[in-house]
């Protein structure tokens, strides 16, 4: 079994503006391609899990949506950092994708034998915390500026704090 880092895209991987679609508004989060980098030396396998219901709403296509998605990944693989997969619900309710649920995380599971346990989960919104809980993922770690009162995660307020983290063997 492998050992996942799973990330949310808006608010981990780029500055979240609201329904990002169009490359010029996509923006990388400062730290993330170190972030990555270290992750992929321990040998884990990278994931974006990511709910899109802008496309539900009609504000932007899957088209659109995956066009991003080859932008983004072309800069990520100039700084040779590859991700197994990109997992997105583009749906706004009755689904089993949306996060909080935890669909697309059992899919990269089921798809790639993934280490739930040992794998880890880094989120902006407490929805991803509950998604990556009902996915049984041990570490799970929040990046928000506003404290958020819960046991089961960690919370930090950029990648770099994260980063820092993880370098100094704060994690078993």
């Amino acid at each position: 079994m492998k050992k996942a880092l799973f990330l949310d895209r808006d608010g981990v991987i780029n500055i979240d503006k609201k329904y990002v679609y169009k490359i010029e508004d996509f923006e990388f989060c400062e730290g993330i391609f170190d972030l990555c980098r270290y992750f992929l030396k321990k040998d884990y396998l990278l994931f974006i899990v990511t709910n899109q219901s802008g496309i539900a709403r009609g504000y932007y296509s899957e088209e659109d949506f995956f066009r991003l998605c080859d932008f983004f990944l072309k800069e990520f693989e100039k700084e040779k950092i590859h991700f197994s997969k990109i997992y997105h619900c583009p749906h706004l309710q009755n689904c089993d994708c949306r996060k909080p649920k935890p669909g697309m995380l059992l899919k990269a599971k089921k798809e790639f034998d993934i280490d739930m346990e040992n794998s880890i989960f880094i989120g902006d919104n407490l929805s991803d915390m509950q998604a990556g809980l009902n996915a049984n993922i041990n570490t799970l770690i929040l990046i928000n500026q506003e404290k958020k009162e819960e046991s089961y995660f960690k919370q930090f307020k950029n990648l770099k704090e994260v980063l820092n983290f993880f370098e100094k063997g704060k994690n078993k």
